[in-house]
């Protein structure tokens, strides 16, 4: 098996990786983590020349133009034209290459906005997703239904996972554009630096269920040998370990030892309240799997940032 992964050096392709290396199985593999320069995905000629060079028998696409709720307002039309190109080009190209197995990621922010909860796969085009980021989210949408096409018309084995809420080590940690936990493990470093508040925008009370990027990339790897449902399926902790984002940044605070004040911005947008997934399918299909716990992981993170803080992206 030889595996192409897209978007190999960010959030989710660290968790990867880190599930090859760690999978003695795995090392019989031969796996190729693409970055940004390795190829233009946006652009069809640049992205066959790496299909030509890497010759792969499985693709992991996780490259996507990705931002947390602020930068996702600010730009729509960019979300969704950039995830639309690069997810053509890719699909296309996995099937002139004869590619055996795709799997690409979707997100939880694709279902729809007014939904009964908890969402599950049958539910993914039963209505307008947040319109906070519906650029991003009907691109990702598009992702489902281009991969559904090309099995029924060319047999293609194309699949996709949807994950909720990554964190984990190689994080973007932006303030103004990432998502929270990382958003929120810089600020924290730079309140204990400077003496200030730790400030949560919003009221803090949206809930979210977080998935650790090393279960990701565990589940990833499962994935791509076990599951070839053209259905996505969602891959999560349970519903019950659904929490705030108020905890989440209790958690961060706690994790990153700051003894500064928390306080919460509440004139910032707080985004889509919930969206509580129902992980039961891949309970089913995979009941052994373990998650790692949030407070275990947010630590390691945090851990990561303060030792990685001069190199990773922020």
């Amino acid at each position: 098996m030889r595996v192409l992964v897209t978007g190999g050096t960010g959030l989710v392709g660290y968790g990867l990786k880190e599930a090859v290396k760690a999978d003695e199985k795995e090392n019989v593999d031969d796996w190729f983590f693409a970055s940004s320069k390795d190829a233009n995905l946006c652009d069809r000629e640049s992205t066959r020349a790496l299909f030509e060079r890497v010759q792969p028998t499985h693709v992991v696409h996780l490259a996507a133009k990705v931002g947390g709720l602020f930068a996702n307002m600010k730009a729509k039309v960019e979300f969704y034209r950039e995830n639309m190109l690069m997810n053509d080009v890719v699909l296309e190209l996995c099937k002139e290459f004869q590619v055996e197995k795709l799997v690409s990621c979707l997100s939880t922010c694709v279902f729809p906005d007014k939904v009964s909860y908890p969402i599950d796969e049958t539910m993914l085009h039963a209505g307008a997703p947040h319109s906070s980021n519906e650029g991003y989210a009907y691109a990702k949408r598009m992702l489902d239904v281009a991969s559904r096409a090309y099995r029924e018309e060319y047999g293609c084995n194309f699949t996709t996972v949807i994950p909720t809420n990554i964190y984990g080590p190689n994080d973007n940690f932006d303030i103004e554009n990432g998502h929270v936990i990382p958003g929120l493990i810089h600020k924290a470093y730079n309140a204990m630096r400077d003496g200030t508040p730790l400030t949560v925008w919003g009221t803090g009370s949206p809930l979210r269920q977080f998935l650790y990027n090393l279960d990701f990339g565990k589940l990833l790897v499962w994935t791509l040998r076990s599951y070839n449902d053209p259905e996505p399926i969602i891959l999560s902790v349970s519903e019950e370990e659904e929490i705030s984002v108020a905890d989440a940044a209790r958690a961060v605070h706690s994790g990153m030892q700051c003894e500064q004040e928390l306080v919460f911005d509440t004139s910032k947008a707080d985004g889509q309240f919930k969206k509580t997934a129902n992980n039961s399918k891949l309970v089913e299909m995979y009941p052994e799997f373990r998650f790692t716990p949030m407070e275990q992981g947010l630590r390691e993170t945090c851990e990561w940032f303060k030792a990685n803080y001069e190199t990773a992206r922020k």
